[in-house]
């Protein structure tokens, strides 16, 4: 089988060295979804591919696409959207590698999902545009990938039920006052204020919600324990030391 010629939109989930001077970026694409490719001689001075496959950038590329090869070859490339600010706040840089690199674990292979890129194109500019990012802003995109992924927490609590505190029920996928599942992690009332909202809601008052440190970094550990059981594949990220010393809430 031949390979076809391909020019879509992508955005830059993660890239390797390869051999002296190439690059293997994987990419999650808006026609073939998540794919592999190698950019040849992207590490020397003069490559024309160097300053574009970075984490978070979102680009328009044209590769070689054959089925039967687990990875493609990068033809050309260039900026669908230049998020500079990303590249050189270091901020904004650790909140969009742990995103991607999240995305990477909770995306199979091939696996095409518009709704999910077009959340992402979208998300990444605001992220860029803003003066300051947070790390209360990752629990919120936690929550969005797994509403776009199919998985999302439901809340089935009343609307007339005021309660102030409840769980998040792991097999279940819900957002109840009263724990459900045999696996259900229960809410500081802070934590069950955001989840709530944040279900509701895509306005960006969520992230004035108070949340201490401590709490912060369980509602996040809590919604990776909520991905592993629903995802195979999700493990512990790279970027999450990088992200935790740079982004203290």
């Amino acid at each position: 089988m031949s390979s076809t010629i391909t020019k879509t939109e992508a955005i830059v989930l993660r890239t390797v060295e390869f051999q002296e001077s190439s690059i293997i970026a994987t990419l999650f694409t808006l026609k073939h979804g998540k794919i592999a490719v190698i950019a040849k001689g992207a590490r020397k001075p003069k490559s024309k591919f160097a300053a574009f496959l970075v984490p978070g950038q979102m680009l328009e590329v044209v590769y070689y696409m054959k089925h039967t090869r687990q990875v493609q070859t990068l033809s050309d490339t260039s900026y669908l959207k230049k998020l500079d600010s990303i590249r050189f706040d270091v901020q904004k840089m650790a909140l969009v590698t742990i995103t991607m690199e999240l995305t990477d674990q909770l995306l199979h292979e091939n696996e095409v999902n518009e709704p999910l890129f077009h959340f992402l194109s979208a998300m990444l500019p605001w992220l860029s545009e803003q003066d300051s990012v947070s790390k209360i802003m990752f629990p919120y995109i936690q929550i969005r990938l797994a509403q776009l992924l199919g998985i999302g927490i439901q809340n089935i609590i009343e609307e007339h039920d005021a309660s102030q505190t409840g769980y998040i029920n792991i097999e279940s996928g819900t957002l109840s006052t009263e724990s459900i599942d045999s696996d259900s992690l229960r809410l500081t009332p802070g934590q069950f204020q955001f989840v709530s909202e944040s279900l509701q809601s895509m306005k960006s008052s969520v992230f004035d919600i108070a949340l201490k440190k401590g709490e912060l970094n369980t509602l996040i550990a809590h919604l990776d324990k909520y991905f592993r059981y629903h995802i195979e594949g999700v493990r512990p990220r790279k970027s999450d030391a990088i992200f935790d010393q740079l982004l203290e809430s």
